[in-house]
């Protein structure tokens, strides 16, 4: 099984004039994320603005980034849907399209207990073959579901194939017991790309970042820098990164700062589909002073 590690980037989806999925934008964006040297891709998450999508676009876009991306490194499809039937439908078509794994988020919306947590991953997890590596996907903010690290682990104890947890929640503690699940074998990456560094110190494998889908190098500058114990190189880059997040409002449950940070990359990967709507003149304009003067600072040159 190829786990994840390092970075994986949370891919955004390409949109075109229309709104319809531009699967030819989406196989720019995977090779330019593998050029950048990202170790893995994750697309369809909630980056990659997955409840907007029906269950074909999502197979579509699977596909793409699949073979596009050769096995040079591992792609995680985002299987998680707001019934548990498409679920798995998209987690066996990720199985069957050659997908390395899937990860899941929990169910959305309407609330559910423990015992309905633990059910609906072993349900899942039982539909797969053992072999087929399934991360866990808890970001209760968005979802308004948690999945505890004690239900975790029983999830992780009656299914082979669930071999981590991707947690979207800046919280160390929980973080840690997460770690400790099947006597610290289980792989733990963080989604908060402020607590990258941090996280990797706590020996977290890495991050599902958002803000690698539009400034790759700076979150595998802070991954190589750790690796080779260059601290002080590492914490500069973070320090970056931060910055440039806060600059492109990341969290902000808007994507549009993403998508037009990454059009004055040269990689105009189209609109948003609504209702969520693209920026205005001003505030793209107000984005552009913003992460020019930021780029005079720290003197570097992001383009493609």
């Amino acid at each position: 099984m190829k786990l994840l590690h390092g970075v994986t980037t949370a891919m955004l989806t390409p949109f075109d004039a229309e709104g319809r999925i531009d699967c030819e934008k989406t196989e720019a964006l995977a090779e330019f994320l593998i050029a950048k040297g990202v170790h893995g891709l994750f697309p369809l998450g909630t980056t990659g603005e997955m409840f907007k999508l029906s269950v074909a676009e999502r197979k579509a876009i699977a596909g793409t980034v699949v073979k596009q991306a050769r096995q040079r490194v591992p792609v995680y499809i985002h299987a998680g849907a707001m019934t548990q039937e498409d679920t798995l439908e998209l987690a066996k078509h990720a199985c069957e399209i050659g997908a390395d794994g899937i990860a899941v988020v929990t169910p959305a919306f309407m609330g559910v207990n423990d015992a309905e947590v633990e059910q609906y991953y072993v349900t899942i997890a039982s539909s797969l073959p053992e072999d087929f590596p399934i991360y866990l996907y808890n970001i209760p903010q968005r979802t308004g579901n948690d999945i505890k690290p004690e239900v975790a682990a029983r999830i992780a104890a009656r299914c082979k194939n669930v071999i981590g947890i991707k947690y979207s929640l800046a919280d160390f503690l929980r973080t840690y017991e997460y770690m400790a699940i099947n006597n610290g074998s289980f792989s733990v990456l963080q989604g908060a790309d402020r607590l990258f560094l941090p996280v990797l110190g706590m020996g977290c494998v890495g991050t599902i970042s958002s803000v690698s889908s539009v400034f790759p190098e700076l979150l595998v500058g802070i991954y190589d820098a750790f690796i080779r114990q260059d601290l002080a190189k590492a914490k500069e880059l973070q320090a970056i990164t931060n910055r440039y997040s806060e600059i492109m409002k990341s969290g902000s449950n808007n994507m549009a700062y993403f998508k037009e940070t990454l059009k004055l990359r040269g990689i105009d990967i189209g609109i948003l589909r609504v209702p969520q709507l693209g920026l205005t003149r001003q505030e793209a304009s107000s984005l552009r002073e913003q992460l020019e003067a930021y780029n005079r600072v720290t003197g570097l040159d992001f383009y493609v």
